[in-house]
């Protein structure tokens, strides 16, 4: 879901310079099922992906370089 949620900033910002502090809403659901609000701590999310860089797989790495992480 951060991902996603991820990918939905970029999409509107530009760019994954985000706060620590933002929080990103995503909506869930659709084909027939009650849609949702979800509120994400994306800053936080995106700050950890960076910290933890050194572990993350490269296939991981790759996907969230696609939609424009920087690693420094």
């Amino acid at each position: 879901m951060h991902y996603v949620a991820a990918a939905q900033y970029f999409a509107r910002e530009g760019h994954l310079t985000v706060p620590r502090k933002h929080v990103e809403t995503i909506t869930l659901g659709g084909d027939g099922q009650a849609q949702r609000d979800v509120p994400l701590k994306l800053g936080t999310w995106v700050d950890n992906q960076r910290r933890r860089a050194a572990t993350l797989s490269p296939e991981r790495m790759e996907q969230l370089s696609s939609i424009g992480m920087r690693w420094a």
